[in-house]
């Protein structure tokens, strides 16, 4: 009979040492035990016994598939002591087609020149992925899924609300990359439908994300590589062509409206990873330097966002417009209207490369199975988050749920309601301005730091925060957002007043931190006095 320490250990404890008011497992093999509202005993991955849930994950371990969800990995299960791992993650995931969309929209979408456009890239991407790299930290710190660590800022029950904001945001935006991907390899043949494009991609990236954090990570640590040589490729011809265009950088209201609109397209696609930033080092050791693993983390984001952003600014330089009707009036401009950012890359790789120009645009294509497989991997922990039932399906069965529903999605999305959908996943990206407000708040005023977290809480709601703070400080970190987002939808009544009247500019995320931490400070104290936790 071997001893398995209870899951409130931490280090320094020892094997038969738990927390007061738990109890020590004595088990030969590993059964799943569920945590309850009221502090019972954490959940662990366990397959001992006859019932279905452990049927299903000796099933899963013969073909080496991860067993374990959002519980906290105990110390002797942390392996991974690659610190590059958690730099490359987000250099494949961000080394991709979606990231050189962005650039793009400078031009044709917010009319911006090459260096207006290229400074609101580098500062605003050096301040969105600064809470991803932060919160990246505390995997190996608490060996706690990021949703999971949440419940420490949103309680027991407020973390189901933002569990399921982070699900339409996962699930979201695999749909709105896989059509993007889709159109890359309909571009490159057009006998290739929509629909055979996107199950093509989705499947890969369910292969991938099935079996779990190593797989994923291993996958993402080389395929970056040919795309950014493709990306170089791109580079170099595009250069050789000398169709880029340095327009010049406007100046008014209309000038500070549109940088600020294209602002925060450039902060949502950065700070996005946010709310999974952790779930990619809970296998880390404790003993990891946090500096050094921010330090990667920035490192592999920044350097990706950067060039690829940057290089699709350069090229979207080179479309022109009638400036009366809008019509296309060069080869760039009109491959963009017709297949959007497949054809622009068309432009530049099929004319001098022919054959291997369409198998550059298949690479790039295929490039989204790195971009949609932290948004798989980490839909899976936040459907657990939802409650004792959705944590007693395996994660891995939440990976294929989650990849039939946005492949639902994007199939009909392709032809009918792609802008649709595109638009309503922009408007969706101002929650996360929200979640950090309330989340640093919770950590540098209420915690003071690391050391103000007990990580034996985590199962316990009445040990955790109320989360009434929480949720009333989400709210009117919405109001915030409504109030400054200038989208296709809506113009707010303070984003209106900014740069064009017709446009506005948005500042939806600045104001929804903004509302969320001042009002979470206020909220959060009175509920601290109240609730005394």
């Amino acid at each position: 009979m071997g001893v398995i320490k209870n899951e409130y250990d931490v280090e320094g404890l020892s094997p038969t040492e738990s927390y007061p008011g738990t109890a020590v497992k004595h088990i030969s093999s590993k059964v799943p035990v569920y945590g309850d509202e009221k502090g019972a005993v954490p959940g662990e991955s366990f397959t001992i016994g006859d019932s279905p849930y452990a049927r299903i994950q000796r099933f899963a371990n013969r073909f080496g598939v991860e067993p374990r969800g959002i519980e906290r990995v105990p110390e002797d299960e942390r392996t991974d002591r690659t610190l590059a791992k958690a730099g490359t993650m987000w250099l494949a995931a961000n080394m991709v087609v979606s990231s050189f969309a962005i650039g793009v929209l400078a031009v044709p979408v917010f009319h911006l020149g090459f260096v207006d456009a290229f400074l609101t890239i580098l500062f605003i991407n050096l301040l969105g992925i600064t809470p991803v790299c932060f919160f990246s930290t505390f995997g190996p710190v608490f060996g706690l899924r990021q949703m999971v660590l949440s419940r420490f800022y949103y309680g027991w029950y407020g973390v189901k609300v933002i569990a399921v904001f982070n699900i339409l945001a996962c699930v979201g935006w695999s749909s709105v990359n896989v059509i993007v991907g889709a159109q890359l390899l309909h571009a490159v043949n057009n006998d290739i439908p929509g629909f055979a494009g996107i199950i093509i991609i989705a499947a890969a990236t369910f292969l991938v994300t099935l079996f779990g954090y190593k797989i994923v990570h291993y996958y993402e640590f080389y395929s970056w590589i040919p795309c950014f040589i493709i990306f170089l490729i791109v580079l170099g011809e595009f250069a050789h062509s000398g169709a880029f265009v340095n327009i010049p950088m406007g100046v008014g209201s209309s000038e500070a409206g549109a940088v600020l609109s294209f602002a925060s397209s450039v902060f949502g696609f950065a700070t996005g990873w946010t709310s999974y930033a952790a779930d990619y080092t809970v296998y880390q050791p404790h003993t990891v330097s946090r500096v050094k693993t921010f330090a990667w983390t920035w490192g592999g984001l920044i350097l990706p966002l950067l060039f690829t952003e940057t290089l699709g600014l350069a090229v979207a330089t080179a479309m022109t417009f009638d400036p009366e009707t809008g019509a296309p009036t060069n080869s760039y401009a009109e491959r963009y209207e017709i297949s959007h950012i497949g054809g622009l890359l068309a432009e530049v790789l099929f004319p001098p490369f022919g054959r291997f120009g369409q198998f550059c645009l298949v690479v790039l294509a295929l490039s989204i199975i790195a971009n949609n497989c932290p948004n798989i991997y980490s839909v899976s922990l936040s459907l657990q988050v939802l409650g004792r039932w959705t944590q007693a399906v395996p994660r891995f069965i939440w990976t294929f749920v989650g990849t039939l529903i946005y492949v639902a999605i994007a199939i009909p999305g392709y032809s009918h309601f792609e802008s649709v959908l595109e638009n309503f996943m922009l408007v969706i990206g101002y929650w996360l301005a929200i979640y950090e407000g309330i989340a640093l708040a919770e950590h540098f005023i209420f915690r003071r730091g690391i050391k103000g977290y007990n990580v034996a809480d985590y199962t316990s709601a009445h040990l955790l925060p109320p989360g009434i703070a929480a949720i009333l400080a989400f709210c009117f970190g919405v109001l915030g957002a409504v109030m400054g987002m200038a989208q296709v939808w809506f113009v707010g009544p303070i984003g209106k007043h900014i740069g064009n009247p017709l446009y506005g500019g948005d500042v939806g995320f600045p104001l929804a931190f903004g509302f969320a931490f001042v009002s979470y400070v206020g909220l959060r104290t009175v509920e601290k006095r109240k609730f005394g936790r």
